[in-house]
């Protein structure tokens, strides 16, 4: 049985079909964007701690304008005080939480501020659920919550891994009042944003599964396959003329 030999015309047209699937399934994927949270001062009943967020773009034509936390159990609004963020931005807190938003920071670039919690829990690990919005409307709901930290699909909220309390530290009185400012507009609580998302947090749900829909990559796989065949037919006829 004699071995057929590609002509180089048509093994030149087998790289290129497989390097056209590579870059279509490269391309596709879709960016590992999220919100990290990070402190110097990451220990329970720790007091006056800072906390830095950053919020990583993942839109090529719009930018970042506001950043809503629902505060982990143990952590009041009143405790929450604003370290400094994008210019121009602002800080409110809500029932809840708090958002800090203001003029959109350029499109492409992450979006990076800081608090100073007046004391943090006697706890393990806290997540802050964020949702974060950009110019066009579209809105990203870093909100999810699991039992191991890693592994999950991408939705994760932010959260900060906490060490032992020092000896003798104690719980401090919780702050009286609100500082939640009288001019702030009602912002839904997470679970009615959980529960009856808006439009554009529907619209980023369907853009958070890569961006692609089921229809669109069966349209992608059957395009490299005829072009594949296409390939194989050609090496046929001309190996079938030669001999």
């Amino acid at each position: 049985m004699s071995r057929i030999t590609l002509p180089r015309t048509a093994r030149r047209l087998t790289v290129a079909a497989a390097a056209a699937l590579t870059a279509v399934l490269l391309t596709a994927v879709p960016a590992a964007a999220h919100v990290e949270v990070e402190s110097d001062k990451a220990q329970a009943l720790a007091e006056n701690a800072e906390l830095t967020f950053v919020a990583e773009s993942e839109s090529a034509t719009a930018g970042i304008t506001e950043l809503r936390v629902v505060l982990p159990e143990g952590v009041a609004p009143a405790d929450v005080t604003y370290g400094e963020g994008p210019k121009g931005w602002a800080f409110t807190a809500n029932d809840d939480g708090y958002t800090v938003k203001g003029p959109a920071v350029k499109v492409g670039e992450d979006a990076e501020y800081s608090v100073v919690v007046r004391q943090l829990p006697d706890a393990k690990e806290l997540a802050f659920k964020t949702l974060q919005t950009y110019s066009d409307g579209k809105i990203d709901r870093w909100i999810e919550l699991g039992e191991s930290s890693g592994g999950g699909h991408g939705n994760e909220a932010p959260v900060l891994e906490l060490k032992a309390a020092a000896p003798g530290a104690k719980p401090v009185s919780p702050s009286a009042g609100k500082s939640e400012s009288p001019s702030a507009s009602p912002t839904p609580t997470a679970e009615e944003t959980a529960v009856s998302p808006s439009p554009q947090a529907a619209d980023t749900e369907k853009d958070d599964d890569g961006g692609l829909s089921a229809g669109a990559w069966t349209g992608i796989v059957a395009a490299v396959l005829v072009a594949i065949a296409a390939v194989v037919f050609v090496v046929r006829r001309r190996g079938s003329a030669q001999q």
